[in-house]
This record gives C-alpha cells, sequence and structure tokens, in this order.
C-alpha cells in the first residue's frame, strides 16, 4: 500500500489538474517525494489513513464473501462446488459492501495524501474537520457511483479469478 498509495494519488490528481506534469511517473515521483520531505513525511505520508480505511473494509470484504459463499451453497454441497454465477455474484457483492465501508475513509485519505505539506498538521483529523465544516458530509462520499458501478464487476471477476486458480492449483498440486 504506502507508499504506491501516495504515488498513485499525486499521479492522479496531476494527470487531472492539466498542469505542466511534475512527475515523470513513479520512480520520479517517488524520488521527488523523498528527496523534498523524507521517507516518513513523504513517502509514508498517509499511513495511518491508508490503514484507517484498509483494515475495517477488508474486514467487510471477506466476510461478505465468505457468509455469502456459505448461504449460496446448496444443501449437501461444499463452498468450494459453487456455480459460476453465485461466485460472481457473492464477489460483486463483496466488492459493493468493500466501498460502502471505504468511500469516506478513502475521501479522507486521498485529501491528506494530496494537500501541500502542512495544510493538515493534525492528519486526518484536520481533513474531516475541513471537509465537514466547508463541505457538509455528503462529502465524504462523492464519486460513490462510478465506485459502485465498477465494484461489482471488478470484485466479481477477481473472485472468480480466485476460485478458477484455486481449483486449478488444488488439480496440479493435490494436499499441498
Amino acid at each position: 500500500m504506502a507508499p504506491g498509495e501516495r504515488i498513485k494519488c499525486l499521479l492522479q490528481i496531476q494527470q487531472a489538474s492539466g498542469a505542466k506534469a511534475k512527475y515523470a511517473g513513479p520512480f520520479d515521483c517517488a524520488k521527488q517525494i523523498y528527496r523534498e520531505a523524507g521517507l516518513f513525511k513523504g513517502l509514508y505520508r498517509g499511513t495511518c489513513a491508508t490503514l484507517l480505511r484498509d483494515v475495517p473494509c477488508s474486514g467487510m470484504y471477506f466476510m461478505v464473501y465468505e457468509l455469502l459463499k456459505i448461504n449460496l451453497t446448496p444443501e449437501g454441497k461444499s463452498p468450494g462446488d459453487l456455480s459460476v454465477g453465485r461466485v460472481l455474484f457473492a464477489g460483486g457483492m463483496a466488492g459493493i459492501f468493500n466501498w460502502m465501508v471505504a468511500i469516506a475513509p478513502d475521501t479522507l485519505k486521498s485529501r491528506l495524501q494530496t494537500a501541500p505539506e502542512g495544510t493538515y498538521p493534525n492528519g486526518v483529523r484536520d481533513v474531516f474537520r475541513e471537509l465537514i465544516r466547508n463541505e457538509k458530509p455528503t462529502a465524504l462520499f462523492k464519486g460513490i457511483v462510478p465506485v459502485m458501478l465498477r465494484a461489482f464487476p471488478a470484485n466479481a471477476a477477481c473472485f472468480l479469478g480466485y476460485e478458477l486458480a484455486m481449483k486449478f492449483l488444488n488439480w496440479a498440486a493435490p494436499g499441498l
């Protein structure tokens, strides 16, 4: 995640701004951040905010997937025997629930990681206070529609790929 998440955010806003590019790519971005602010205040800035997003949403992600697999498994069958359609549904819904939990902390994390140095001296708390004061709580959920439209198919495909890979590996190397 870190520092890749910070680099990704900076490159995304750079591209969206339309201004002359400051960074030539991910390696140049990392090098410049390190030179300007160092390892922890630069490259790893926003790591706690990333964990604030990733820990609860990952728990939700895998919990929903496993619970749906169990509930979608026909009587007398194993969750490993689910049809492609059921695996796609479970994976897609896991993605939806993941982003229901992740969208607000992701907004805070991205703003923290892309703000100029010194903008938020108290980290994610300052981002939250400013966002609520200036933009209202709905700003935490900006972009939720495209995120949700992408969440279902992307995560359905991800879990289908995982299940197919596991079936192949269990076939190719049984008992491993």
